[in-house]
């Protein structure tokens, strides 16, 4: 059923996601009112009107283009969080992050994204990758490839002894295991960084300007859509456990995603401190 959809309703979900950040997100970026920004979980987790606004225009419109689809967002499950078991289910899901990246869009720099994947049975089929301040928009389909504005991405390997350029989760925010399996990436010809948008490291990785990612946290929004689009570029992705992520949850965390097998596997080891 959904290769049936792909196949004709994959330009209806690009011109979804496009509007939906026209008409919700880019009016208000770098227009936020102070009353329109609030934490949820602390200082760095933020939400704005527009997430909101936005999260809400798409699950209409995904579900209306999709009959007997349920959405997953993010900010449905904070508002709910049973709402996260469609992920798990056998209906198809469309998984939406409405503004990947809402500390940027609050700064007013234009390095955020709208995610959204479309998954059944904890499998990803397809995901699109919108960054309307950068006019870049990614979409990948399940053994089908990966583009970036209708140009085919591949992101190669990186250079034999390069320096490997990893972008990571800030170590506040991970636990006492997390951080030290972090620390290993403290190591000769790895240079780390802390990650930005998930969604758009994910895209640079695919990109090949970035050579990895280790992450230490896996809501389904923040990776479904990046994941599929490393791994349709060529790119592979693996948990601390050594098996692929899986966006029902349970991971060995951190994880992390990469521009080719032998990149991914270097970067497990260095997190089991090896």
């Amino acid at each position: 059923m959904l290769d049936d959809f792909l196949g004709a309703g994959a330009d209806a979900v690009e011109e979804a996601v496009r509007k939906a950040a026209a008409a919700e997100i880019m009016p208000r970026f770098r227009q936020l009112a102070a009353h329109e920004i609030l934490e949820k979980n602390g200082p760095h987790d933020l939400v704005t009107v527009a997430d909101r606004a936005a999260e809400e225009r798409l699950t209409e419109s995904l579900t209306a283009l999709l009959p007997g689809s349920v959405v997953v967002g993010e900010e449905a499950v904070h508002a709910d969080p049973a709402v996260y078991d469609a992920v798990r289910g056998e209906a198809p899901v469309w998984i939406v992050d409405p503004v990947d990246g809402t500390r940027q869009f609050v700064r007013g720099e234009p390095a955020f994204c709208t995610l959204v994947a479309l998954a059944r049975g904890g499998v990803v089929y397809a995901s699109w990758t919108y960054a309307p301040a950068l006019d870049q928009l990614a979409v990948a389909v399940r053994g089908q490839g990966a583009s970036l504005n209708g140009q085919p991405l591949r992101a190669g390997s990186p250079a034999p002894g390069a320096v490997l350029e990893v972008a990571v989760s800030h170590p506040d925010y991970t636990t006492p295991g997390e951080k030290e399996a972090l620390l290993g990436l403290n190591a000769d010809g790895v240079r780390t960084r802390p990650c930005g948008s998930a969604g758009l490291e994910y895209l640079a990785i695919a990109r090949g300007e970035l050579d990895a990612v280790a992450f230490s946290w896996e809501y389904a929004w923040d990776h479904a859509a990046g994941l599929l689009l490393v791994a349709e570029a060529g790119g592979a992705d693996l948990t601390l456990a050594g098996e692929p992520f899986r966006i029902a949850g349970g991971n060995a965390l951190p994880f992390t995603a990469a521009r080719d097998a032998a990149t991914v596997q270097r970067v497990v080891e260095l997190l089991r401190g090896r």
